[in-house]
Formats: C-alpha cells, sequence, structure tokens
C-alpha cells in the first residue's frame, strides 16, 4: 500500500512541477510578443462548391486590454471577394513554442463574383495554431467561419483553412 502512495505522490508532485514550468514559460513567452503583421493563404468555401484561394493579411497589435489583442485585416478571394475587418484575439501559450490564438471579428464582406453570404455586415471566428520560432515569428494553421450570424434568412456561411506566418514588428 505505501509502495502505491509514494508512487501517486511521485506522479503528483513530478505534474504539478511541469504545470509550474510550463506556466513560467509561458509568462516569459507572452511578455516577449511583440506587434505582429500576419499574412495568410487558404482554401476558400472548404465545405461547400464555392471553392477559390483566400489571402489575408493582418496587423495584431501589441497592447493588450484584460486577455484581448486588437487586431484588423483585410482579405480576397480569387474570385473576387473581399472582407474587411477588426475584432480581438488573445493568445494562449503551451511552453514557448506552441501558440493558440482564438479569434472574433466583425467587418464589411463584398461577394465580387464568389459566395454570396447573404449581408455586407459579416463576422469571422476561427482558430489558429502557430509555432513560435526564437525571433517571435510564427508558423501556423488557420480555421475561420465568416457568417452574417443570422441577420438575414441566408444563413450561407464560408468556412477558409490555411497557414500563416506571422512576422514580428520589432
Amino acid at each position: 500500500m505505501s509502495k502505491i502512495l509514494k508512487s501517486r505522490s511521485a506522479y503528483y508532485f513530478g505534474s504539478a512541477i511541469a504545470v509550474m514550468m510550463i506556466w513560467c514559460t509561458t509568462a516569459v513567452a507572452e511578455q516577449d510578443d511583440p506587434a505582429f503583421l500576419n499574412f495568410g493563404v487558404g482554401y476558400y468555401d472548404l465545405f461547400d462548391d464555392d471553392n477559390a484561394a483566400a489571402f489575408r493579411v493582418e496587423y495584431r497589435a501589441e497592447s493588450k486590454f484584460w486577455i484581448f489583442k486588437p487586431f484588423a485585416g483585410v482579405s480576397a478571394t480569387s474570385d473576387g471577394a473581399a472582407y474587411g475587418y477588426g475584432g480581438v484575439l488573445t493568445d494562449f501559450y503551451f511552453g514557448l513554442r506552441i501558440v493558440a490564438t482564438p479569434s472574433v471579428a466583425a467587418g464589411y464582406y463584398h461577394n465580387g463574383d464568389g459566395k454570396d453570404l447573404g449581408h455586407e455586415f459579416e463576422i469571422k471566428s476561427g482558430l489558429e495554431i502557430a509555432y513560435r520560432f526564437d525571433n517571435r515569428a510564427r508558423l501556423g494553421v488557420h480555421f475561420h467561419h465568416i457568417s452574417n450570424g443570422g441577420l438575414e434568412d441566408t444563413k450561407s456561411g464560408v468556412e477558409v483553412l490555411g497557414i500563416n506566418y506571422s512576422l514580428p514588428l520589432r
């Protein structure tokens, strides 16, 4: 019985040390991050038939309000759709290298020859998982959904899956 207790105690102690180490390195990584210029390419309308190439550029601010950072961007597709947006994001660090970034934004959408999303006002929500390099640049994958949030009877949303690179601005 005492062998089992010792084994469990060692497991819990080791787990606590690991969590504390990740927490400490996370704080260092977070404090070190500057503003970013984020470039992305992807596959537009992943789950439907209005497929196109997607391109985006975002500015991600360094300043933080509670846990949120403001960002703004523009995206366009090979079908002539364009979307300008602004919103908030937050970074969750897993050690020094892995960063998960959920975001939400609202903006103006023009469908061009692309998919009609039912309204000019659209909401974008997404998740990015990235690898953080020593120079703080990031390379990752992103998935996001754009829809009118029920403002119109047409609720045709669009999903985008792609890769992105975040260039640190200092």
